[in-house]
């Protein structure tokens, strides 16, 4: 069983860490998941699972996703 950080232990995204969890804590995210090709996850398809399960999913590179998704985290903390 993978371990996932908590919400309010979060400070970084990892290949682990789940899509809800990161839509819930950093909702200014959806933007780098849309520009990614993930699908519109604002028009209530479903997307669950870990950032590496989308990114082989939707043929992404998990290390450009995870910098762009790691860059929001860190502006606004």
């Amino acid at each position: 069983m993978i371990a996932h950080p908590t919400r309010s232990a979060m400070d970084r995204i990892t290949k682990e860490t789940t899509i809800e969890e990161i839509l819930d804590k950093f909702p200014d995210t959806v933007k780098v998941f849309m520009d990614f090709g993930v699908p519109c996850l604002v028009c209530g398809e479903p997307l669950w699972g870990t950032v590496e399960e989308a990114a082989e999913k939707y043929k992404v590179k998990l290390d450009d996703l995870l910098a762009k998704l790691n860059r929001i985290v860190q502006e606004n903390q």
